[in-house]
């Protein structure tokens, strides 16, 4: 998953959940048991065990770009074409990034202080030492909501003085690349962006300012930027900040694109309806990347395998496409060159989006993307609602809880929305922070993080929930082989049979239901 929104979309949102709406339209119960009962921890985790074996092989990590990438595609092609698929290698280019060391913060004077921090995606490198130098509206003490917009506007920025500066900027209002931008333009040398105080904006955070900007550009806590203004209030403060980067404009990776072979497509009475089930290959490169994404990728993998073996490639309505993305850490560039690189008439011929990103948080939550919106997020294009309920009922079935996460833009399903193609798919938790109220419903600690890991060295095969993989892992299977083999759709056709159907699931879906409950959801 994305390290972090780029700008200041990333709020905690907690809303009381419903879990009985009736959908725009009724879609064919499908008996999925048999691709369940296939589709096992054990099979899942046996994936997840080669793309740690790759990453312990290359330096610890697996990020497009990297030889630890390169060796994730071949697994995973060599995987698809043993069990029958037709898979492509597409190439594209991309703008790499990675940290070399590990930054620095500090403070020279009047106090010597080390500061926690780390480095923003696309910071430039330097070593710079100069005085600390607030824009203008970073607001203190914060509010409770979000409401900073420091460093949106070019004013925001005194111009800095002839000897080296470094510009403190509260986080919030525009996307971090807009602030690099107004800072650089107003002659700092180096920028430092604080968390904005609000609740779940407090701790050191950081995220990509999308394209490689000239000068370092580093985090800090909302609380130790509280301190550092304080004194500058004072008098003159004076700050190190170091950065060593490496980047590359034109770094080759891939997407693994996996279709139905020839004989089993042409047994598919939808040929034009196809449902592409994907999951983002890539790590960061701060480590191996086993719950982000290896977990996705697993489970995705085990399905379409599982899929073969049992011969369902061969019963489908629809095709399948099972998509593997690269770079996704970097802003979605996989998915996002993918969607670009269609025609109008493929675009069109793509009937729904399943995103699995991240599906074995070792303190998880059972997240469903919020297609219709309830959640108070984004609606998803038509037909999103009804792929939420494919997962909502399922979890109600099974007797477990589930919760609507919104439509944020931080995985790949964003490239589909954007082109009105009806999305959804499963989230087990990322960097947010699980509830009390979670913690009653799912388990785990209240108060953490869903994966204490996220985009860290610590992210490995030890970083799983075999429960979480095992719940969401069927709901995958579900899903994907309710989308690819029911004989209704997504949409109202207007028959009788249709008509009658939709009835049916709506009196179905009206009757009392056992385990209904309300929890909050957090973006991630």
């Amino acid at each position: 998953m994305r390290k972090a929104l780029t700008g200041a979309l990333g709020a905690v949102v907690a809303v009381t959940m419903v879990t009985t709406a009736t959908p725009a339209a009724a879609i064919d119960e499908v008996n999925t048991t048999q691709l369940r009962k296939a589709v096992t921890v054990n099979g899942i985790l046996k994936h997840a065990r080669a793309l740690q074996v790759i990453a312990n092989q290359n330096d610890g990590t697996r990020a497009s770009g990297l030889p630890g990438y390169e060796a994730s595609v071949d697994y995973v092609v060599k995987q698809l074409r043993r069990s029958g698929y037709s898979v492509k290698k597409q190439a594209f280019t991309f703008s790499f990034f990675r940290s070399l060391s590990e930054p620095t913060l500090s403070q020279v004077s009047p106090t010597p202080t080390d500061y926690e921090t780390d480095i923003f995606d696309y910071s430039g490198g330097g070593d710079v030492t100069g005085v600390v130098v607030p824009a203008n509206d970073n607001i203190i003490p914060a509010t409770p909501e979000p409401s900073s917009t420091a460093g949106c506007e070019p004013e925001d920025f005194t111009a800095a003085p002839a000897e080296p500066a470094v510009a403190l900027v509260q986080r919030g209002g525009c996307d971090f690349a807009v602030k690099a931008d107004n800072a650089t333009a107003a002659g700092y040398d180096a920028l430092i962006i604080f968390n904005e105080g609000n609740p779940g904006r407090t701790e050191l955070s950081v995220g990509t300012l999308g394209t490689p900007k000239s000068i370092p550009v580093v985090g800090l806590s909302y609380e130790d930027a509280v301190a550092l203004l304080d004194q500058v209030e004072a008098g003159p403060v004076s700050v190190n900040v170091s950065t060593e980067v490496e980047t590359d404009p034109n770094r080759t990776t891939w997407n693994v694109i996996a279709n139905l072979n020839a004989k089993d497509l042409k047994k598919v009475k939808n040929k034009d309806q196809v449902v592409v089930v994907g999951a983002h290959l890539d790590s960061v490169t701060a480590g191996p990347g086993i719950n982000d994404n290896g977990s996705g990728t697993a489970g995705i993998l085990a399905i379409a395998q599982e899929m073969a073996d049992l011969k369902l490639t061969k019963k489908l309505s629809r095709p399948v496409r099972f998509a593997f993305w690269g770079a996704e850490e970097a802003n979605l560039l996989g998915s996002e060159h993918y969607v670009a690189s269609l025609t109008d008439q493929q675009r069109s011929k793509i009937y729904a989006n399943l995103n699995f990103d991240m599906i074995g948080s070792p303190n998880y939550v059972r997240f469903v993307y919020d297609g219709d919106g309830s959640n108070g997020g984004p609606v998803g294009p038509p037909g999103s609602d009804v792929i939420e309920t494919v997962f909502t009922d399922y979890f109600e079935s099974q007797g477990l809880a589930s919760e609507p996460t919104d439509f944020d833009g931080r995985s790949d399903y964003g490239p589909f929305i954007a082109a009105g193609i009806p999305a959804g798919g499963l989230f087990s938790g990322a960097e947010g922070v699980k509830t009390p109220e979670q913690a009653a419903i799912y388990g785990g600690t209240a108060g953490e993080w869903y994966d204490p890991c996220y985009h860290q060295a610590c992210d490995d095969i030890t970083n799983l929930s075999v429960k979480s993989l095992n719940e969401l892992g069927d709901a995958a299977a579900h899903a994907t082989l309710t989308l690819t083999k029911s004989r209704s759709g997504l949409f109202p056709d207007g028959s009788r049979k249709a008509k009658a159907s939709a009835a049916a699931k709506a009196q179905a879906l009206s009757a009392p239901t056992a385990g209904a409950y309300s929890g909050h959801a957090l973006t991630h």
